[in-house]
């Protein structure tokens, strides 16, 4: 059952009915429902207006899975009580309970991701920690089970969890057949970090860490120690590493090593060099460096980050499932 409301996003929406009614073809036998509040028709974040299969009241005594998708405004859709209140009744008649995006504040809020693990949209990892502080909010998986709760990532990252919900129910053939038909990964490789913006933290206060990260975006190549670093900062380097940690949340070498990575994920995108000089330009030194950490980081190698994000025009096509 999928809870629908105006302004949600059209995806997190259809994208889960396409897994859950493909299934159906497969052997499955879900009853996929769309409600609304009034059980009327809801705008979407596109304008494209959808019908619901009626209102709350129209359900059955027990649900199968409960899936709250998402809104780009969450501030709104957490403010809106009536469909708090909805959430909350239905996730106690639920077998497990589910959201798409920006949809983990809706249950957050309705208290049902408290003391566990989340997912949400990378960008938004931040402000559902802040504004939910007993949440405990994981900014990079694709989707995160804990317990009957599943929550997942931006937008399509709800094929992906709805996905692995099929495989729980009718099995990994099941599951793999719907990926096959719907041209998808049946498993994600990677997680967020590669579609994100890794570097995003907080603004500095004392201007000792200013100077250092000004200094390091500005040529994220250059002999980066801990001596230099805390030199140009005009402190120790025991003081220094207290001031990231605290204004950063990471020591300055993860900061390094951060710049570095965008940089390198900047020259894989738009640039023509071979692995080793992206490498070398962006401060790793050797393509087995690069290799080490990207795959660390991203989940994925320099060569395929690049044949995925570099182009549409031309790129090769991976198989799917």
């Amino acid at each position: 059952m999928i809870v629908a409301f105006d302004g949600v996003q059209l995806l997190d929406v259809t994208g889960p009915v396409e897994v859950f009614t493909t299934a159906n073809h497969y052997g499955a036998d879900y009853d996929v429902r769309v409600v609304s509040l009034a059980g009327d028709a809801v705008t979407t974040s596109s304008g494209l207006v959808i019908g619901a299969d009626g209102a709350p009241g129209t359900l059955p005594p027990r649900l199968g899975t409960l899936l709250v998708p998402g809104r780009r405004d969450w501030r709104s859709a957490v403010a809106d009580t009536d469909l708090v209140g909805l959430v909350t009744r239905l996730s106690v008649r639920a077998k497990r309970v589910a959201s798409v995006c920006a949809g983990a504040f809706v249950l957050a809020e309705a208290g049902i991701l408290d003391g566990r693990r989340a997912a949400t949209h990378w960008e938004l990892a931040a402000q559902l920690a802040t504004a939910y502080p007993q949440v405990r909010v994981d900014g990079n998986p694709v989707f995160v089970r804990d317990g009957h709760v599943a929550t997942s990532a931006g937008i399509t990252a709800g094929i992906d969890l709805s996905l692995s919900l099929v495989e729980e129910d009718w099995g990994a053939e099941v599951a793999r057949n719907v990926a096959r038909q719907l041209v998808v990964f049946m498993a994600r490789p990677g997680g967020q970090a590669q579609f994100s913006a890794r570097l995003a933290p907080r603004q500095p206060r004392h201007p000792a860490v200013r100077r250092v990260m000004d200094r390091v975006t500005a040529d994220p190549a250059g002999c980066h120690t801990r001596a230099t670093l805390a030199a140009s900062g005009g402190v120790s380097a025991r003081h220094l590493e207290r001031l990231f940690r605290t204004e950063v949340g990471i020591t300055p070498g993860r900061y390094v090593e951060a710049v570095r990575v965008e940089a390198a994920q900047a020259l894989l995108a738009d640039g023509t060099g071979t692995v080793e000089e992206v490498a070398r330009q962006a401060g790793f030194g050797s393509s087995e460096s690069l290799r080490r950490v990207f795959q660390h980081t991203l989940g994925v190698s320099p060569t395929v980050y690049r044949a995925r994000f570099r182009s549409t025009v031309g790129a090769p096509r991976l198989a799917a499932g």
